[in-house]
């Protein structure tokens, strides 16, 4: 499917894909090319409908604190594991 920008910049999209995608999209710009990515009504729904129940009885602010504290433990897990390589390889070094 082609279409083009009117004289104000707007792209059309036919009823058959704002019915299948929805309404709202997000526009992501790459460097070949331009991607329109739907966004749900509720993405907080649709994110719970997509894992189940795992969500289920957390408030938004809960995961959010829940996603924070797990990124923490990912980057001070990498920065130990970067400063074990460093202190092998420096170990290494005066081996030799």
């Amino acid at each position: 499917m082609a279409t083009e920008t009117d004289d104000r910049g707007r792209v059309y999209l036919s009823k058959e894909l704002r019915e299948r995608h929805g309404e709202r999209f997000r526009v992501v710009d790459l460097p070949s090319r331009i991607v329109l990515l739907p966004v749900d009504e509720d993405p907080l729904a649709a994110v719970q409908e997509a894992v189940g129940d795992a969500f289920e009885g957390k408030s938004a602010a809960e995961l959010k604190r829940e996603a924070l504290a797990t990124a923490r433990e990912e980057v001070d897990a990498e920065i130990r594991e970067r400063e074990e390589r460093a202190k092998a390889a420096t170990n290494e070094h005066r081996e030799d």
